[in-house]
């Protein structure tokens, strides 16, 4: 019998992985272990979420400090205009300097609760104008695309317009906000590329595993959960078991249409959990 390879390795299909900074000695725990499984899979790097405001600025450093350092891995900061100001964050850039990081995802970020008032960066874009004043080419910088439009955008055309200041600023390249309809997708990829974007646009991809949890952060991010989908989770209950296997199945189904048309890599939003990131990646090799 004839070995097929998997859909990552005939495709050249790299994978990472998006962590948040653990505040916890429970939490810290709980990532230590996603991340000694997760790392087996070898992936290009690992980012960051931004702990903006106050003394949690910290968070991420400590973060990425222990993943390049304990684990091995290429730690990647995320960095946001909200909370941080202009001094903030060059300090940051200088500490992940001396990190030995080279690679960034600059991001405008919400603002965080209970603050009054946002950094010293308005947009994105304005941040990553900044970096390269500050750091040149040292630094490989990603930004944010929106393939269902970010929540805040007047339009479609609008948000295109706001992606390509960032691309035009200097990014590098993009990750996408998780999506469940790849068509939605192609044709942003589609319409990037007819405003002169070359640069390479990543799907971010979101394991399902808590769906209350996931259609919170859905609403809130502008992400459309297809009826169909919804409707099935919905029949299961509470049968979390199935609810997985069926999340996998949905995802890695997706993930395969993706690395099929090309994708330069798949981005996993682990929310600092093994086990749905593994389940799709096992039918995915």
């Amino acid at each position: 019998m004839t070995a097929h390879p998997s859909p990552l390795t005939a495709h050249r299909t790299k994978i990472s992985f998006e962590f948040y900074p653990p505040k916890t000695d429970e939490q810290r725990e709980q990532l230590t272990n996603t991340v000694r499984k997760l790392k087996t899979h070898s992936p290009e790097f690992v980012s960051v979420t931004f702990g903006a405001g106050g003394s949690t600025l910290s968070y991420t450093p400590e973060t990425v400090r222990e993943l390049r350092q304990t684990h091995g891995l290429n730690g990647v900061p995320h960095l946001s205009c909200m909370g941080g100001s202009r001094e903030e964050i060059s300090n940051l850039l200088q500490l992940y300097k001396a990190l030995g990081c080279d690679r960034v995802v600059a991001l405008r970020g919400d603002m965080p609760s209970g603050m009054a008032r946002s950094g010293d960066f308005r947009f994105a874009a304005d941040l990553v104008r900044f970096i390269r004043e500050e750091h040149g080419d040292h630094f490989r910088i990603e930004v944010a695309a929106y393939p269902e439009m970010h929540p805040q955008a007047e339009d479609a055309l609008d948000d295109l317009k706001r992606f390509k200041e960032k691309i035009d600023a200097g990014a590098h390249s993009a990750i996408t906000q998780y999506f469940f309809n790849a068509d939605a997708f192609f044709y942003f990829v589609d319409a990037a590329r007819k405003q002169g974007i070359t640069q390479d646009i990543i799907p971010g991809i979101m394991p399902i595993s808590n769906f209350t949890q996931l259609r919170r952060f859905s609403e809130a991010c502008g992400a459309e959960i297809p009826r169909w989908i919804t409707k099935r989770m919905q029949a299961y209950g509470d049968d979390s078991s199935s609810i997985r296997e069926f999340g996998a199945d949905v995802i890695a189904s997706m993930c395969e249409r993706l690395v099929a048309n090309g994708v330069p890599e798949l981005h996993f939003y682990t929310l600092n959990l093994a086990k749905p990131t593994q389940l799709v990646l096992s039918r995915l090799s």
